[in-house]
């Protein structure tokens, strides 16, 4: 069996959007990784409305803390998305069961774990330097898609 792929949300703040990656997680046969503190509870009706009636389809696994998700994962599983790198997502050469993680809503990853895992890093790329980030849940729709497409 294939293993899935997984995505892995750092921190998330927005319920709407982690109800939207949870409904994508299910549709996709993705693990969806939620690393505390969240900024919601998972009681949250908005969370539970964007995710429809689908949780009982999807694979949650909860974290701590992202030091106990990193130090439970092997390092070359890992693929950070972040808009403060030059490599491209559609860059990466990935596999079933990689990790996409993904950081908050209004921060993105901690610098010191894009500096970390420097080589593990890419972007989406944006032509406007007007917007400044792309909606979390839209985001990893795009990458989880490019590693889906390479399988097929």
């Amino acid at each position: 069996m294939i293993p899935p792929f997984n995505i892995v949300l750092v921190n998330p703040e927005i319920p709407p959007n982690t109800g939207s990656i949870a409904r994508l997680c299910g549709a996709t046969d993705t693990i969806l990784h939620l690393v505390k503190p969240l900024g919601f509870s998972t009681d949250d009706k908005q969370l539970k409305r964007a995710g429809l009636d689908y949780w009982q389809h999807v694979r949650i696994v909860y974290w701590e803390s992202l030091d106990d998700f990193l130090a439970a994962q092997d390092e070359a599983r890992l693929y950070f998305l972040t808009k403060k790198v030059s490599r491209l997502y559609t860059e990466i050469s990935y596999q079933p069961g990689d990790f996409l993680v993904f950081g908050r809503e209004t921060v993105g990853l901690p610098a010191e774990i894009v500096s970390l895992y420097a080589d593990r890093c890419c972007a989406i790329p944006m032509s406007n330097p007007n917007i400044r980030s792309l909606n979390l849940a839209q985001a990893a729709a795009v990458v989880l898609y490019e590693a889906l497409r390479q399988q097929r």
